[in-house]
């Protein structure tokens, strides 16, 4: 795509359809890893629902390995906590 001298740019039909961005609908622009983002503004709870999963995960990556099986669930969460 080429952005216009107004700033502006055409969002491919195809990606519209899948994100639900259709005439009139206003979008959210963010920032997300150092790349631009753009959502519906409707769509804002779908975001800080991928945000705190992604939050949730990033903990159980940093768990992986730091217990046996037969840790119990409180001393996991301890786990969480101190890392």
């Amino acid at each position: 795509m080429r952005v216009t001298s107004k700033g502006q740019v055409t969002i491919p039909r195809d990606l519209r359809e899948t994100f639900g961005i259709g005439a009139n609908t206003e979008v959210i622009f963010g920032i997300e890893g150092g790349k631009i983002t753009i959502v519906p503004k409707d769509d804002i709870n779908r975001l800080a629902d991928r945000d705190r999963l992604d939050r949730f995960l990033a903990i159980l990556d940093r768990l992986e390995g730091a217990a046996d099986p037969a840790t119990s669930p409180d001393e996991l969460a301890a786990l969480a906590r101190e890392r």
